[in-house]
């Protein structure tokens, strides 16, 4: 694990985004809440939440944070019949928060496949990346294709 303690507290925050393609039908189910399982996206955004606090438990090179705030959401897309994630993680510390939105997007999408899977197996859970980060040396970044 890198040596941290050498470096400033400062605010930091980042933002992954994902998705989820299904057929029409489960995103109708997940839409109506008629899914078996229950309510897709409170559980999603539960799961989220969850994982983003434990990430330091599955990356093994993670830091233990503390986090300040964990934002989900979600798009249903009639268009590309998906579900869009949205994870925004903040905290004030030594070390970034990437791996934590990063993570809980993964961990979201993962959720409503599980949830859904009765439905459409054939789900794909794609595009997880970093949208945007701020805080530490390094200061702000924004991937250039993202609004």
């Amino acid at each position: 694990m890198v040596d941290v303690s050498a470096k400033d507290d400062t605010d930091r925050v980042a933002v992954a985004r994902g998705r989820v393609v299904m057929q029409s039908g489960a995103l109708a189910a997940i839409k109506h809440g008629t899914v078996g399982k229950g309510d897709v996206l409170a559980t999603a955004q539960v799961a989220a939440v969850m994982a983003a606090k434990r990430t330091w438990e599955l990356i093994p090179m993670c830091h233990p944070l503390l986090l300040a705030g964990v934002e989900v959401g979600f798009v249903l897309d009639d268009e590309a019949s998906a579900v869009e994630i949205q994870v925004a993680v903040k905290t004030t510390g030594r070390t970034g928060v990437e791996m934590e939105a990063l993570t809980a997007v993964s961990v979201a999408a993962l959720t409503i496949y599980d949830m859904c899977k009765a439905i459409d197996r054939g789900m794909v859970i794609e595009r997880v990346r970093l949208v945007h980060k701020s805080g530490g040396k390094s200061g702000d970044w924004r991937r250039e294709e993202e609004p």
